[in-house]
């Protein structure tokens, strides 16, 4: 078998929104992708992205994906990479998809000179923590995730200063 990863090109739109449905799906979370082959290309592939992503493929056939954004951390000083989505269709888990594509991201935090990788997995998903505790993935359980959105995002947004 033959492994490669690759940067994904504006033709992979459709593959990548397939790969985030996927991912959705998997995360009993399909209710919530609401993005469009056009949000991808815009996401990705505008004169200025906000966001990349890298394509696994096997024996030349894509089987997963990594997209991510850069980000920064004031106390070192120095930006990072937040690691949005990580997904490998699972007739292709165990292949090293998964490792080849977060060991991508690590070559380029440590050719860049970037501090950390940081990703969000959800509580229940026990083989993906399995996965990521295998890699030496430290966890951040003192922090809490919070987000602003729909409404309350709108009312903050609005809000007299």
């Amino acid at each position: 078998m033959s492994l490669t990863i690759r940067p994904a090109r504006r033709e992979d739109a459709a593959l990548i929104l397939g790969f985030i449905r996927d991912l959705a799906d998997y995360e009993k979370l399909l209710h919530e992708a609401k993005a469009t082959q056009a949000d991808v290309e815009a996401i990705l592939f505008s004169a200025n992205p906000r966001a990349f992503c890298d394509i696994a493929e096997l024996d030349g056939a894509p089987v997963g994906f990594a997209l991510w954004f850069y980000n920064v951390s004031t106390f070192t000083g120095r930006h990072g990479i937040y690691l949005e989505d990580l997904f490998v269709r699972p007739q292709a888990r165990g292949a090293g998809a998964g490792k080849a594509l977060l060991a991508g991201l690590a070559r380029r935090c440590r050719d860049e000179g970037l501090t950390r990788l940081d990703w969000a997995v959800l509580n229940w998903n026990a083989p993906s923590i399995a996965f990521y505790d295998s890699l030496g993935a430290g966890r951040q359980d003192e922090w809490t995730v919070r987000r602003l959105e729909g409404e309350a995002l709108e009312r903050l947004a609005g809000a007299a200063i």
